[in-house]
């Protein structure tokens, strides 16, 4: 499934957050967030609504400039190189930008042609993700008629028809029922056994505690925690039999900083 080429690094980073920080006029909705993360990574980026986690999924695809700060992904800045970010790339935004009078196939295959694909490597592809997405009763009927799980799927598709080396997943469980929810996760898993990275953001504290390796906990723009579930279990004082959610609201109710930067400019695959 996967086979797009990203540039050889000694470090195998994916991604990489320095100091990264967004302002609305008085407002910081981000503030100094440094992360790394690395290659085959299921990141979990957690917290409340109005947390920041959106603003900085869309600094790291390049549709917000920092106010200071920067993005690397793959070692490059998506504003100097941005079409060479985006070919290594996949997003599905928490709203759901599909064409709604094309049918499922025709949005799969017109993804394609945006990345470039020739027509019968697009087809071909898109044949591979409606087996994969289970979509094969609704291919060609049009998208307005679609559940909203069903659009969230063609969305996946739609990222991953170039098939990418990392993913950005802005709340893609909002408003899914739970057999659409398998479907999805079963494919993320997936795709994270085969090297993929993906960047999760949400706040079903559920959800993220079975399919992340690591997470991280955003407050008021801030990272308040990050790391293994058993490293921000110990890190809030909690025992082990505590859950993530046990966990965020430790530290989301409390304010706590239960990391640090040394926890941060670490964080990042061998």
């Amino acid at each position: 499934m996967t086979d797009a080429s990203a540039p050889q690094r000694a470090d195998r980073q994916v991604v990489r957050f320095e100091q990264l920080t967004k302002t609305y006029g008085e407002l910081v909705a981000v503030d100094h967030v440094d992360l790394g993360l690395g290659e085959g990574e299921f990141f979990g980026f957690l917290g409340p609504n109005g947390a920041g986690k959106s603003t900085t999924i869309k600094m790291a695809t390049g549709l917000l400039k920092p106010a200071s700060g920067r993005v690397l992904i793959f070692g490059m800045d998506p504003y100097e190189r941005p079409l060479e970010v985006k070919a290594l790339i996949g997003v599905v935004p928490e709203e759901v930008p599909l064409y709604e009078r094309l049918t499922g196939r025709e949005a799969l295959e017109f993804a394609g042609r945006l990345h470039l694909l020739d027509p019968r490597t697009a087809r071909s592809r898109a044949d591979d993700l409606i087996e994969w997405l289970d979509l094969r009763d609704a291919a060609s009927t049009l998208i307005v008629d679609y559940s909203t799980g069903m659009k969230k799927k063609v969305a996946l598709g739609c990222a991953l028809i170039h098939r990418p080396r990392l993913l950005f997943l802005d709340e893609p469980f909002s408003g899914i029922d739970p057999v659409a929810v398998k479907g999805v996760k079963d494919v993320l898993s997936q795709m994270v056994r085969e090297g993929v990275t993906v960047f999760f953001s949400s706040h079903v504290m559920e959800l993220a505690e079975r399919l992340c390796t690591r997470v991280a906990i955003l407050h008021k723009g801030r990272i308040r925690a990050v790391g293994t579930l058993p490293e921000v279990r110990r890190a809030a004082g909690l025992g082990d039999a505590a859950s993530l959610e046990d966990v965020f609201v430790q530290v989301v109710g409390g304010h706590l900083d239960v990391g640090g930067a040394e926890w941060l400019t670490n964080a990042s695959a061998e």
